[in-house]
C-alpha cells in the first residue's frame, strides 16, 4: 500500500477560526477528513502532521525519506515564501513533494506570490481550498503507479 504524507505549516492549526472569507470556515480537522472522504477509493494510507515549527516540518520531511513514504503534500504556509531551510529539506529526499495552497496566492499580496519551495516541488495545486490537497493526493497516486479517478 502506497503511503503519502500530508504536511501542514504554521497557522493552519487556526483554520475554522482565522480569515473565513480567505481560507473558509472548515477546521484543520475537517479538511483532513475531507482528503480522506474524496481520496478513500485510492489504495493509499494518509497520514497528517501539523508545526508551526519550521525544524519539526524539515523533521518530518526528513522522517518520510528514511520511512520510505511514497509522496509528500505540503502547505508550508509562510514558510512557503522564505524557508530555503524547508526548500533544502525537500531537495534533500527523495520523496517527490507536492506544495498546496489553500487560497489562490496568486491573487493576494505580492510577498504570497513568491514561492522559494516551487522549484522543487513535483507539481503545485492552490486555490481550490481542500480540493487542492486531493488534487495533489490524487497526482501523487497516479505518479507513483495509481491510477487517476
Amino acid at each position: 500500500m502506497k503511503s503519502i504524507l500530508v504536511i501542514n505549516g504554521p497557522n493552519l492549526n487556526f483554520l475554522g477560526q482565522r480569515e473565513k472569507t480567505v481560507y473558509g470556515s472548515e477546521t484543520l480537522d475537517e479538511v483532513n477528513d475531507r482528503i480522506i472522504s474524496e481520496t478513500d477509493e485510492l489504495e493509499i494510507e494518509l497520514d497528517f502532521f501539523q508545526s508551526n515549527h519550521e525544524g519539526d516540518i524539515i523533521d518530518e520531511i526528513q522522517f518520510a525519506h528514511y520511512n520510505e513514504v511514497d509522496g509528500i503534500v505540503l502547505n508550508a504556509g509562510a514558510f512557503t515564501h522564505y524557508s530555503y531551510a524547508i526548500r533544502d529539506a525537500i531537495a534533500s529526499v527523495d520523496v517527490p513533494v507536492v506544495e498546496v495552497h489553500l487560497s489562490d496566492v496568486n491573487n493576494r499580496e505580492d510577498f504570497r506570490k513568491i514561492s522559494v519551495i516551487r522549484e522543487v516541488c513535483a507539481a503545485n495545486f492552490f486555490g481550490e481550498g481542500y480540493v487542492s490537497y486531493v488534487k495533489a493526493v490524487r497526482f501523487l497516486d497516479k505518479q507513483n503507479g495509481g491510477e487517476q479517478k
